[in-house]
Formats: structure tokens, sequence, C-alpha cells
């Protein structure tokens, strides 16, 4: 029998691979593996790929903070084909997930995910701007989560968090993506002087080898 262990509210480890139980049984959003349970609830969970998202990677790599919970709100800046924000779904079964994606091509498959999963609300917008999406999010954040390849990663989250207050915040930088020359660990502390100028206080910094290459995952609390 698969052995189940709580990692946090809604993330398990089944056979040491990091799952979340499925909201949507039966479905697939990236081809993930589905794990059934021969239980009166006949639960069903899919499996995290951590190569495919940053939220799993920081877990596996000593995230000790979670903050999203059952009811959370959430907001998604970078939301792409909807691979993190599933999972992100399966753990607010009792909250919402606005999932902001510039992209028009990835936003048609992100329609499919959020069709199936009435918790997640795609808006077709750019994170640079919040205040063009402001009026499409009706309930108040508690955490934002940014995945977004652009040079200023550590502005755009300061500029969404001045607009919707949330308690915390994960941001996934991308050295590359600001710079492809310098140093990513100069970038990261560049990154992250910035966040303390902009009322963020740094509560963890994860590397996020092997799983992503010059890729770091914060877990920041956000002070008005």
């Amino acid at each position: 029998m698969n052995k189940i262990t709580p990692l946090f509210p809604g993330i398990y480890k089944i056979n040491n691979k990091l799952v979340t139980e499925n909201l949507t049984p039966g479905f697939k959003v990236y081809g993930e593996k589905l794990i059934r349970r021969n239980t009166k609830e006949g639960k069903e969970f899919r499996v995290w790929d951590p190569y495919r998202s940053k939220l799993a990677a920081g877990i596996l790599n000593g995230l000790k903070e979670f903050p999203i919970l059952p009811k959370t709100n959430v907001l998604y800046l970078g939301a792409s084909a909807g691979t993190t924000s599933s999972h992100i779904s399966d753990i607010v079964k009792e909250g919402i997930i606005y999932c902001v994606e510039f992209s028009k091509r990835m936003m048609q498959e992100l329609l499919h995910v959020c069709e199936k999963r009435k918790n997640m609300i795609p808006i077709l917008g750019d994170a640079n701007k919040p205040k063009e999406y402001s009026s499409l999010i009706f309930s108040d954040i508690d955490v934002i989560y940014q995945d977004v390849a652009q040079r200023n990663q550590a502005e755009i989250l300061i500029k969404n968090a001045k607009i919707f207050s949330p308690r915390y915040a994960f941001l996934a930088i991308k050295s590359r993506s600001i710079n492809s020359i310098k140093k990513p660990k100069k970038i990261f502390n560049q990154e992250i002087e910035k966040l303390k100028k902009g009322n963020f206080t740094i509560l963890q910094t994860i590397n996020l080898k092997p799983y992503d290459k010059d890729h770091v995952l914060l877990l920041l609390k956000y002070s008005t």
C-alpha cells in the first residue's frame, strides 16, 4: 500500500513523490501521474513534478513554512499553462487563485484548465500593470506567487503588493532573465535588497538546484 506522509496542509509524499489531492479526479493538467487510493473516499493524488514547478522544487529543497492553506486567496503572476497553479488549486479548495498570464498562446491552455477547476480565474494581463486587472479581483489577496521571466522581477512584485496588500509572497527569481553576464548570487542579492526597501521581509531563500539552474525561490512576508 502507498504510504501517505503529510508535509503541509494539502501537500503529501507518497513513495517519496510529492503529491497533492486531485480536485478534479481523472483530469490531468500536464501529463502528471495519478495515484489512486483504495479508500472509502476514493481519493486520487497528482504527482507534483519539481522539474516542472519551482514551488515543488522549493518544497523538496527545504521550504520551512507554507502560508497557502485551504481557504487562502492567491494572486498568481505568470501562471503560464497552469502547471503549478493547478496544484495550488488542489490545496486551496475553499480559496480562489487569480491566474494572471500575458501570453495569449499560454492563456489558451490555461483556459482549458480553469474550465475544469472552478477556483481558478484566468486573467489575460501584464503583471507589470496591476492597476489594469485590479478590478477583476473581487476578494482579499492573502498570498502573491510570482514566476515571471522579466528583468524587473522585484519591481513587479512590489507594484502588485502595493495594490493587493498580501500577507505573504513567493518569488521565483531567474537570474538569467535579469542579466545573463553577472554572477547569479550578485543578482539575487540585488533583488533581495530591492524587496527589503519595498516592505518585504525575507523569511527564506531556497536554491532550486538540481531542478532549476540559477534560480532561487524566496518566501517573503509583506508589511504595509
